[in-house]
């Protein structure tokens, strides 16, 4: 594996979402508890609970993704369950890298569980096969709901995380599993999907590395819809087609930067330029080789070419530890105090690290349902 791999106005309802999203989450027992007042948005966004007196900067990092929980780009979960015929969550799966005891230790609080399939497999078998990844992951998400929560919108997100739950999103789907049909994307989205990778496909970049007729389809309804676009891997020409056309940030939910590491699933310079006009957000993976500074490393070059408001985080966990394991420092789910820790020391400070963890993904959730509101007078195509 590569050095990083390849997270219409508006109406009284919309305004409930924003407010809900500014609403810092308390460390609070998995059972409902009521939420504390709201916090200024913006630069005075507080930085967390301080670390106790004579404990070093993990203790803050801790503390601070109490009040600002990670959301998480990219989770494979679902694919490694599908493998499996037993698995218990609450008690902890010591062969997996992600169960719900170390999701809480990591202070995560809302996680894009990832639908893609093997890119050998398309047409019919790719729709079948996402279709019983969505049945696997709702069928958990129910089966803990103590813990987690399906979420389909921004609202959704903050009530679950002001709740003590992990907020679940489905998505990305693979784009070929698209069938090439958008009947089958309205589908997807009515069954809960919020996301779609680009990459791959025959319309955004397969043929040409451009965006066909269709991809610019596929782009206005997923506008329409409130489907997130996820650029990840898909050609730079295809992603400035796309920005061209889409009414919507977009997300890159697990990359990193090009100029750092040479990987095609990297965005170059000029790319992340490009998304700071409707701030859409590149999601930092971990890539299983990678250390903790060297995340951060990337890190520091995306928030520094395209601004603090696009940057986000993918762990890229939910993988089976037989494969490549990651490195010690981030081996796991609950290690992503140890990467706030670490640009905590870097001088980031508490507002930047608060859009990365959550308010940065949130925004862009919201962003695309405000888009589809305003865009429901068009009519399906």
């Amino acid at each position: 594996m590569a050095d990083l791999q390849q997270d219409d106005p508006q109406s009284s309802s919309t305004a409930a979402v924003g407010e809900l999203d500014r609403i810092p989450r308390t460390a609070v027992p998995a059972r409902a508890q009521p939420a504390g007042p709201p916090a200024p948005a913006g630069p005075s966004a507080p930085e967390g609970p301080p670390a106790p007196e004579g404990e070093g900067s993990l203790a803050r990092a801790r503390a601070f993704l109490a009040a600002h929980p990670v959301a998480d780009g990219c989770n494979h979960l679902g694919r490694a369950l599908a493998q499996r015929q037993w698995h218990d969550l609450e008690l902890g799966e010591s062969t997996l890298d992600t169960d719900l005891p170390r999701l809480r230790a990591g202070g995560v609080g809302a996680q894009f569980w990832s639908l893609s399939v093997p890119a050998e497999c398309a047409g019919d078998r790719a729709v079948s096969a996402t279709l019983e990844q969505v049945d696997l992951v709702k069928t958990v998400v129910a089966a803990y709901p103590e813990r987690l929560r399906l979420a389909l919108t921004a609202g959704d997100m903050a009530d679950a995380r002001n709740c003590g739950r992990i907020a679940s999103l489905l998505g990305p789907v693979s784009g070929q599993a698209l069938g090439d049909s958008l009947g089958t994307l309205r589908a997807y989205h009515a069954l809960g999907v919020r996301s779609v990778l680009f990459a791959g496909t025959r319309w955004s970049g397969g043929e040409g590395e451009g965006l066909s007729s269709f991809g610019h389809e596929v782009v206005r309804e997923m506008n329409r819809l409130g489907v997130l676009i996820d650029l990840t891997g898909a050609p730079d020409r295809a992603v400035h087609a796309v920005l061209s056309v889409t009414r919507s940030p977009v997300l890159f939910s697990h990359s990193g930067a090009r100029a750092l590491t040479d990987a095609p699933e990297n965005v170059s310079d000029d790319v992340l330029r490009a998304l700071a006009p409707d701030r859409g957000v590149c999601m930092v993976g971990f890539a299983p080789e990678q250390t903790v500074r060297r995340v951060a490393d990337h890190l520091d070059h995306v928030r520094e070419v395209a601004g603090r408001e696009c940057v986000g985080l993918s762990g890229m966990y939910g993988r089976d530890v037989a494969d490549v394991p990651h490195a010690d420092e981030l081996r796991d789910v609950s290690c992503y105090p140890r990467l706030v820790a670490e640009l905590l020391d870097r001088g980031w400070d508490g507002t930047d690290v608060a859009l990365l963890t959550w308010g940065n993904v949130a925004r862009v959730v919201r962003d695309a349902e405000f888009t589809s509101r305003a865009s429901r007078h068009r009519a399906a195509p």
